[in-house]
Formats: structure tokens, sequence, C-alpha cells
């Protein structure tokens, strides 16, 4: 069965401060077809299976904002050995969050009810873009694919223009952060070819 490329448009269900992305829930159900027509065509158990987990990790995994109910979890977020000169601890982070405050959405990455991650969506209106600050998932829960799900999921909030009407995205990454840079190539950023000592600037565009 051929994928049909339907247009969703993103809406966020706020309870409890909790964003559920149906466009990435949608998406799931389209790109994985039915499981009916994965039977029909003998597709390996494997496969189905491995295409199931994909759409199960995108529907459990969410974004909460961070608030007093939940910012001491943020706080207890940990990098690993040698990973400090990649981002910033989420403490630095939320009083960032604090001073611009009303052009930025701090969010807590979360499995379920745990959070595994942290990241900042922050808009420029002097150029005007929006920034992805301070992405960063805990040590403990780093090779599990949190990553691609919360990026993807900041790109689809970002889609609805919180705070100013842009559709550029841009974020820096320090060069030697190989496992990062190759995340967000894969998402669809690019080098901009900006750089400030061992960061490089990447940015997209989002397509209407």
């Amino acid at each position: 069965m051929k994928n049909r490329k339907v247009n969703f448009k993103s809406e966020y269900l706020l309870n409890t401060s909790v964003i559920l992305n149906w466009e990435v829930v949608c998406r799931g159900f389209i790109r994985h077809g039915t499981f009916l027509s994965l039977v029909i065509h003998r597709y390996s158990y494997k496969t189905i299976f491995k295409l199931l987990k994909e759409f199960m990790e995108e529907f459990m995994i969410n974004l909460r904002k961070i608030t007093e109910e939940n910012f001491i979890d943020a706080f207890n977020l940990k990098l690993g050995n040698g990973q400090e000169k990649y981002v910033s601890n989420p403490i630095r982070s939320l009083a960032q969050a604090y001073v611009y405050r009303e052009q930025c959405q701090p969010f807590g990455i979360y499995d379920e009810d745990k959070m595994v991650g942290y990241v900042m969506v922050i808009y420029d209106y002097d150029i005007p873009e929006y920034d992805i600050w301070h992405m960063m998932i805990d040590y403990s829960n780093q090779g599990k694919g949190y990553g691609r799900v919360a990026l993807e999921q900041i790109i689809a909030y970002i889609r609805e223009k919180p705070f100013g009407d842009s559709n550029k995205i841009t974020l820096t990454c320090n060069k030697d952060n190989k496992g990062a840079l190759k995340l967000y190539h894969n998402v669809g950023f690019a080098e901009t070819g900006a750089e400030d000592e061992d960061e490089i600037e990447l940015s997209m565009v989002l397509q209407q």
C-alpha cells in the first residue's frame, strides 16, 4: 500500500501542561499504513514489530511545559562524562527562560510520565526566527531514540508559530558532537556556514 500524503493541521491537547502532538501521531498511522495491509503483504513479524515499535515511541514520548511542578525534575537531569562541553545544564537554561519569558518556552521531554530530557524554544524577534536551545537527553536514557522524536515534536510546535510569524528554525551544535549533528542532518537541518569557536550553526525553513 502506497503511503498517502495527508495534510493534518497540528493540534495540541493541553492537559496538565502535556502537549500531545496529533500531527506526529497521525503521521505515524500514515507512514505505517495499516497493520492489516502489512499482514496481507506478508511482511515478516520482525518488520511489523519494528514499525509498530517506532509508532509507539512517537505516541508515548511527549513534551510538557516546565512549571513549578516539574522544574526540579529538569534540574536532576544529568549529562554523560565530557558532555558538558556540548550543552548547558537545564539550571542555566531555565535562568535564561526566566529572563526571556516573553519569547521562549522550556519543555521537559517525557516518556509517559518520566522526564528523560529537556529542550527550550526561543523566538528572536530581531531576525525573526525560532531557535532551539539546550536540547539534552539524560545520560541514562541516551541512545533510545528520544532525541529524534522530541525534535520532530518541537518542529511541529514551532509550525504553530506560538510567538511570531517565521518559518525559519536555527540551532547550534558543537562540531565534535557527531551524534547530534547526524540527528539534525537527518531531520533536515543544514549548516549555514556561521561558526562561533567550536559551535556551528544549522538551520531549516519549514515548508508550508
